[in-house]
């Protein structure tokens, strides 16, 4: 009978001596995380260019929290592009994001996933950081702004498996290139045509043939040059896009063949 008394009496005392913290269980609460894609050296990734697709997983285990394309604008131009940044000073205000709200209970550990532009498969970037979320304290406002390297180049001429003959008539390489998050380049404008590096690299049944360069044109983002082979086989031409001053870079490729 002793030993049962001194057996309940130590279960009591174990009882008491757990903090009232851990018998309670702690409610969940909804707090938010705004997240919004800004390209490099340009303005924020929004509708326009079909937004950035947004993935919030746990980082230790790779469980998928939320998930969703920014939405908006591309931003104020001037306060992003033009005016000098000092601390604190808000420049995304307006423009596109994606924003989450986690019913969490204790801080966790996420992983922020970003590909963008998410129309844009053969210029499609993949951004991603890490932060901490606590139960109610909002990332908000500006938000995680991650930077999406690149520009967005479309091949247009000549069109993939193009038949040509072998006349020597000239045919044009054009090409589409635009900032990550769509912004144009002009000649002489804020995203200067003429000083970006435009290239066709033309291999002939996979070996070196030729090195064009392509000039911005009047047409908005519009680079172009002649072109003309008179000999027969399989071309396949890459087009690249190049800023040496800040190191952003975009590629596309297509083939033709030529009888």
């Amino acid at each position: 009978m002793k030993k049962i008394i001194i057996i309940l009496c130590l279960l009591i005392a174990q009882l008491v001596a757990v903090p009232l913290w851990a018998k309670t269980d702690t409610k969940a609460v909804s707090t938010e995380i705004t997240v919004r894609a800004k390209a490099k050296d340009a303005k924020f990734i929004g509708s326009s260019i079909g937004g950035a697709m947004v993935i919030i997983r746990a980082a230790d285990t790779g469980e998928i929290l939320a998930q969703g394309l920014t939405q908006g604008s591309t931003g104020d131009t001037g306060k992003i592009m033009k005016t000098p940044r000092e601390r604190y000073v808000p420049i995304a205000e307006g423009a596109a994001k994606f924003t989450a709200n986690l019913e969490i209970s204790e801080p966790v550990f996420l992983t922020i996933e970003v590909l963008a532009p998410y129309i844009k498969k053969q210029a499609r970037v993949v951004a991603q950081t890490q932060t901490w979320l606590v139960p109610g304290k909002p990332i908000g406002g500006e938000g995680l702004i991650v930077e999406i390297p690149g520009m967005v180049v479309d091949l247009l001429s000549p069109q993939t498996h193009l038949y040509t003959g072998l006349d020597k008539s000239p045919f044009e390489i054009r090409a589409n290139v635009v900032m990550m998050c769509g912004c144009s380049f002009t000649d002489g404008g804020l995203w200067d045509g003429s000083k970006i590096e435009v290239t066709a690299i033309v291999k002939r049944n996979g070996g070196e043939f030729a090195t064009v360069p392509l000039k911005i044109q009047d047409t908005m983002n519009t680079f172009s040059a002649p072109f003309a082979t008179d000999l027969p086989g399989v071309y396949e031409i890459l087009v690249y896009a190049y800023d040496a001053k800040t190191g952003n870079t975009g590629v596309d490729r297509g083939s033709f063949i030529v009888k």
